[in-house]
């Protein structure tokens, strides 16, 4: 299928992605180089492609010689490297990364942590993180944005968000990020179990596991701007910040 004008103008272009499991973003019956050309090819590159290439591959730390291996004969750092190649070739504005560093051992994860910094430095691209890792997120992003159930509940610059938390599932979150100076031996974590998506509750998506939740909070939660962003959550109405802590459901 012919690709749209959509497609040739905005896709790799404007607009790159990283996918979640590099090995699954590679085709394995085709060395690299090919799949590299294919992306060229298809969007009217007009240069050397062997050179552009080479320079895709050199940007992330990768010898031009990883273009003529197959995606199993490359370690899982290095297949994330060439996925991080490949999304650059064609100098996209903003580079959207999903989980980037899932399965990776935490070495390998400092690298490409520090690869995508360099892309930011270097490149001027803006980088689009959506990650489960929290921490992750706040060594690498400027602004976070914190989702629960399909809803965006909190959001602000990192240094705000990861020093003053402010929506319960947020604050949860971050509590649960392992510490090597925890005095408890025990990781904390979220109780309960995410509502079903397919028959969402109505009102807080989050109030069946927050030890905060009140009566009202059956009622959709507003958006309460703060000084760099907005939470969403009943406790930061100003209508109700007197509320008695009877009429909490916990």
């Amino acid at each position: 299928m012919p690709l749209s004008g959509f497609d040739k103008h905005v896709r790799w272009k404007k607009i790159s992605m990283v996918f979640q499991g590099a090995m699954n973003a590679l085709d394995p019956v085709y060395p690299i180089k090919k799949q590299m050309y294919e992306i060229l090819r298809v969007h009217g590159f007009a240069g050397d492609y062997d050179a552009k290439i080479n320079d895709s591959l050199g940007s992330v730390g990768l010898d031009k010689s990883v273009a003529s291996y197959y995606p199993h004969e490359l370690s899982g750092g290095m297949k994330q490297r060439v996925v991080i190649a490949m999304s650059l070739l064609l100098e996209p504005e903003v580079l959207i990364a999903d989980e980037p560093t899932t399965a990776l051992d935490v070495l390998v994860q400092r690298d490409i942590i520090e690869l995508l910094k360099k892309m930011q430095r270097e490149k001027g691209i803006s980088i689009v993180i959506i990650s489960h890792d929290v921490a992750l997120v706040f060594q690498i992003a400027s602004k976070t944005a914190i989702m629960y159930a399909g809803q965006i509940v909190e959001v602000g610059p990192s240094v705000d968000v990861c020093l003053n938390p402010k929506h319960p599932y947020t604050r949860a979150l971050i509590a649960a990020i392992p510490r090597l100076t925890a005095r408890s031996k025990h990781l904390q974590f979220v109780s309960g179990r995410p509502p079903n998506l397919l028959s969402p509750q109505q009102g807080c998506r989050f109030r069946e596991r927050c030890g905060e939740a009140m009566d009202i909070c059956m009622q959709d939660p507003p958006e309460i701007s703060t000084p760099h962003g907005y939470v969403r959550c009943w406790l930061y109405d100003p209508s109700i910040l007197s509320v008695p802590k009877e009429h909490c459901q916990h």
